[in-house]
């Protein structure tokens, strides 16, 4: 199935047939005879879309809306609200209750699969960002602000610098983020030049008959506005045009000359669907820096070092290439601790790691492995030039004090150094750094401050 659509409608008739227009279309369609039936279903079994009618019997499809916006658990579920034909007020009406669209009676079959693929879009891609942010909260990563009240940037395109001016005039006082006029054949060069919209509003007619479906391509194509909101303003004779709006990546539509206060809550609806999947992609992208990297020193750490050390294992002996695997201990750092205090100690691991990753190449991993212990890992890296680095690492830790005492003493630490060599012929990683561990140990074991070379490396 295409996904699952809960419709509800106290008119046996009028549920049927759209089931059937739907189903045809492959999608799993549940249905609801009143309001509470619909808020019970949903609950339960979160749909990808609800599709309510504007009189469900025991309560009007304006008040099932809001409910289900009102609850956490079905508040992101699109809802689209049928509404009579000729009346303005109804469509203001269900947008104002938290509709993501509304359908005008009587539903033409190929306005609604297009509008129904729009929306379901919009739900599958709402419902995985939720569903990795779920799963990063369940690994315990920190949350996100939960608010997103700054103004977002709207970008008004029309068929003339007239009629955006119309809009943006139309829109004043309903609308509180930044708005710009760009022209058609400008708008890319603007975008190239960083000045990204999060929400676009875009002539179908703007730059020619089909420049507004380009350039609606051309947004989705690139990285910096792949996310944002794309609203296509139409004309009856554009009803095709727009249609294929949908299907190329557009979010909604608004038909020309249509209330400005029908506009302002279609773009304000689409504003806070931009500003919620950004606010989800900021606590995955926090999520998985805080899974992959050490807050104190702000290197990669031992749970993402190792699955990256053995794609470097495959890779090199996919290309018949060596590497160099380097494990580095601070020497006698407890005494650190138990002399000058932990806070001091913490000082002086966070500059150890900025001389070591000062030292390094851009290509080369280096994670706090635990403690005071570092991973140095080299791709692409010779035994003579393993063994160059290393000691420039160890005389780059020792060279001058890494942190100053509470009572003004400079403190400089050594550190002791075991290297392995991995290749095409050469151990898995387990190996290597066994191997590399056994080679520290030998240096700490024959003074400190050394590098060591495995007894295996090759």
């Amino acid at each position: 199935m295409a996904g699952r659509i809960l419709i509800a409608d106290n008119v046996p008739t009028n549920r049927i047939i759209l089931k059937v227009k739907l189903s045809s279309a492959f999608y799993d369609v549940t249905q609801a005879r009143t309001g509470a039936d619909a808020l019970d279903i949903a609950h339960a079994t979160r749909p990808n879309l609800i599709i309510l009618d504007g009189d469900l019997g025991d309560m009007t499809g304006y008040d099932a809306c809001a409910a289900l916006k009102a609850d956490p658990a079905t508040a992101h579920i699109p809802v689209a609200i049928i509404t009579p034909a000729q009346k303005p007020e109804a469509k203001i009406a269900a947008l104002k209750a938290g509709a993501d669209e509304f359908l005008s009676k009587p539903l033409d079959e190929l306005t609604l699969t297009a509008r129904v693929r729009a929306l379901m879009r919009a739900s599958a891609t709402s419902e995985e960002l939720r569903r990795r942010n779920e799963t990063a909260h369940a690994l315990g990563f920190s949350e996100a602000a939960s608010h997103y009240a700054s103004p977002g940037k709207i970008a008004l395109i029309g068929s003339t610098s007239e009629e955006a001016m119309t809009w943006r005039a139309g829109l004043k006082g309903m609308v509180h983020d930044e708005i710009t006029i760009e022209r058609a054949d400008h708008l890319l060069e603007s975008i190239y030049h960083g000045k990204v919209a999060d929400l676009y509003v875009i002539s179908a007619q703007a730059g020619g008959s089909i420049e507004g479906l380009r350039l609606i391509s051309d947004l989705r194509a690139r990285e910096a506005t792949r996310g944002a909101g794309i609203v296509v303003v139409h004309g009856p004779q554009d009803r095709r045009e727009a249609l294929m709006a949908l299907d190329l990546g557009a979010n909604d539509l608004i038909t020309r000359g249509a209330d400005p206060e029908e506009m302002a809550l279609r773009m304000r609806t689409q504003m806070r669907r931009k500003k919620e999947a950004d606010l989800l992609r900021m606590t995955l992208d926090e999520g998985l820096r805080l899974a992959t990297r050490d807050k104190l020193t702000g290197l990669y750490n031992r749970h993402y070092a190792m699955p990256h050390l053995e794609k470097l294992a495959r890779d090199a002996r996919d290309n018949h290439q060596h590497f160099a695997v380097m494990l580095l201990d601070i020497d006698k750092f407890k005494s650190v601790n138990d002399t000058y205090g932990h806070a001091t100690g913490d000082a002086v691991l966070i500059d150890v790691a900025k001389r070591l990753s000062d030292s390094l190449r851009s290509m080369d991993l280096l994670a706090r492995f635990g403690g005071e212990e570092f991973l140095v890992c080299m791709p692409m890296t010779t035994l003579m030039e393993a063994r160059a680095v290393a000691e420039r690492l160890r005389a780059a830790i020792c060279a001058r004090p890494s942190a100053m005492a509470p009572d003004g003493t400079p403190v400089t630490v050594s550190a002791s150094i075991g290297l392995a060599m991995g290749g095409a012929e050469a151990h898995d990683i387990g190996t290597l750094l066994e191997i590399a561990d056994r080679a520290l140990y030998a240096a700490k074991a024959e003074g400190r401050n050394q590098v060591t070379l495995g007894s295996h490396a090759a």
